[in-house]
């Protein structure tokens, strides 16, 4: 049997040793008691610092930590020593993806997990240590760490000449890095003279004459990977593409991005929507081990393969099980919806702002049900649900209802209070929230953390849990996907299914991902118009005609995969997809 090599990260902002009564990892530990310095203060950065090679794995000190500040995990001495390693106790990186010519490559896994890291690698950003924290990496050390290997290659390309270019995850940060008018700065790097093509191809016409900094988060991401794609490169990274856009902008992502891969350049991205992931890679790797602490990166893998092997939680090639439960979909497509009895009736609803009206024909909503909202950005899905909630009025009528609200919205606030205290200074289903959101989306070790702390995955999290914890008749939640992981989606819309069926109350969701839209809803509200002109919808309707509806807009058709039932994107104008646009069936074949 394989023998186990030992590692201890110590989170250094969830670590508080005033707050434990002076250090109580070192007073607990039974190593300690025998003299051993297995835990020892830093007093430079007064925290723990503790021996890897001393400590025997008894957990004690993880287990007592009140701020679920420290790991012991056990690793399969097959793997070799971290590509990389912060520091002291500190998150460490096993193995590395390689970049194909004339290909997407996919990355896919858990947040916190290293994938944000491995880009920063291969785009040179970040110099690997193989491991020694205490000394500067270098690409001679790379080049001989995979002397014979296909990733030799690509850093001896980097290092006698390096055309990489990355598009980077916090886009936000964008305007505070350039200043000026949109189409200026892009003019200055467009090594490609592509700069037509892209404005074309991503809708970038309306924003060129604008200031960086008043652009929205979509408008910001369409902006970063048009600036990405007119870089001169042989290399090609994509950090989350697809936040803040909506279906159709994600397709047209897709399109960009894959254009790059038709002129011989090598595309590697990070994407957490399934759909968009299978659309655009060829090849997949997948990212396993625990968050905060090690990630494994595995071996290439088809598109289809890989998604399909991070839905079941098995690795074949590797033989490893990294998750004890598979995600599964449907297999079937949805019959009709079980009619129960209706929760709330609402009318004709109008709104009319100064550039923009919306309309949203009369409908019912069920107990028990989600319903999905879909459609393009600036179509009125947030102005609906907002006058659901109350927050504004329709013009045209009240909304009399005697009927609870709860709402997640779309622009999350962190306060400077911790989980704990928004959690006990509310009134929340308790039993709710512990069975259905606490251990399922792992927010016991985020507890004592401030809000202000979170990552956007994390907060979107808490927000959830924190807006279905609540007693209420309608649930409202205007993107709920929004930073989380591709396996936490599916966790979401499990515990918003659970809730409403429990409660016997109705849930409307907003949000963007097909699939989570697909796993989630009973039925469907669609959007249509021209965006931040004029927006319409009709009343709820079946998944069937719904999803038909809103993809033949798109001019995309989605067939069932036959392991896993997750939908798949066919490829434009493939023999399946004219095969379903004939019949009529966008949505997958029944």
């Amino acid at each position: 049997m394989a023998t186990k090599k030992r590692i201890a990260v110590l989170d250094f902002d969830k670590c508080q040793p005033d707050e434990c009564g002076d250090f109580l990892c070192i007073r607990v530990c039974p190593v300690n008691r025998n003299s051993k310095g297995c835990i020892i203060k830093n007093k430079e950065l007064f925290r723990p610092e503790i021996s890897e090679d001393l400590c025997i794995g008894c957990q004690i000190c993880s287990v007592k930590c009140p701020f679920n500040a420290i790991s012991i995990i056990n690793l399969p001495s097959e793997l070799d020593k971290p590509i990389h390693q912060f520091g002291k106790n500190s998150f460490r990186l096993y193995n590395l993806p390689f970049p194909k010519n004339s290909t997407v490559v996919g990355l896919i896994g858990k947040n916190g997990i290293g994938k944000s890291t491995v880009l920063n690698i291969l785009s040179n950003k970040l110099l690997p240590n193989l491991g020694n924290f205490k000394e500067k990496g270098s690409i001679e050390k790379l080049v001989e760490k995979f002397k014979g290997k296909q990733l030799m290659n690509f850093f001896v390309k980097v290092k006698e000449n390096p055309k990489l270019s990355l598009k980077p995850q916090r886009i936000e940060l964008l305007p505070k890095n350039a200043k000026g008018k949109v189409k200026g700065l892009l003019k200055k790097i467009d090594d490609r003279k592509k700069l037509d093509e892209l404005t074309e191809m991503l809708d970038l016409s309306p924003l060129l004459e604008k200031e960086l900094k008043t652009l929205s988060g979509g408008e910001l991401q369409r902006i970063a990977i048009a600036a990405t794609s007119l870089k001169k490169a042989d290399y090609y990274f994509f950090d989350e593409p697809s936040s803040f856009l909506d279906i159709k902008q994600r397709l047209k992502m897709a399109k960009a991005i894959n254009s790059l891969a038709g002129e011989a350049k090598s595309v590697m991205l990070i994407e957490h929507d399934l759909a968009v992931l299978d659309y655009l890679s060829e090849y997949i790797h997948i990212f396993y081990g625990s968050p905060g602490v090690f990630g494994v990166v595995s071996s290439v893998k088809s598109s289809r393969n890989g998604i399909n092997e991070f839905l079941n939680g098995y690795l074949k090639d590797e033989n490893i099980k990294f998750r004890s439960k598979e995600l599964s979909f449907e297999v079937k497509p949805p019959t009709k919806s079980v009619k129960t009895n209706v929760l709330f009736e609402y009318p004709l609803i109008e709104k009319k702002f100064p550039d923009f009206e919306m309309k949203v024909d009369s409908g019912s909503l069920r107990q028990g049900e989600v319903v999905g909202i879909v459609g393009a950005n600036a179509l009125g899905k947030t102005t609906f649900v907002k006058i659901l909630s109350g927050e504004i009025k329709a013009d045209n009528t009240e909304l009399n209802s005697n009927l609870t609200v709860s709402f997640k919205p779309q622009q999350l606030k962190a306060k400077k209070i911790t989980v704990r205290e928004l959690f006990s200074l509310s009134e929340i289903n308790k039993e709710i929230f512990n069975s259905e959101f606490k251990k399922k989306l792992s927010l016991e070790p985020l507890m004592d953390s401030s809000l202000d702390k979170l990552s956007g995955g994390e907060l979107q999290k808490i927000a959830v849990a924190f807006c279905l914890s609540k007693e209420a008749d309608i649930y409202l939640l205007d993107e709920p996907s929004a930073f989380v992981d591709v396996e936490d989606r599916l966790k979401i819309a499990e515990a918003i299914r659970n809730v409403i069926e429990k409660k016997g109350k109705t849930a409307l969701i907003v949000d963007h991902d097909v699939l989570f839209i697909d796993y989630i809803s009973n039925r469907l509200i669609v959007f249509e118009g021209i965006p931040s002109v004029s927006g319409k919808a009709n009343s709820p309707a079946e998944m069937h005609s719904g999803m038909n509806q809103f993809l033949k807009g798109l001019e995309i058709s989605f067939r069932r995969d036959p392991e896993t039932g997750r939908p798949r994107a066919n490829k434009l104008n493939s023999i399946k997809d004219k095969e379903q646009k004939e019949k009529g069936e966008y949505y997958y074949s029944v």
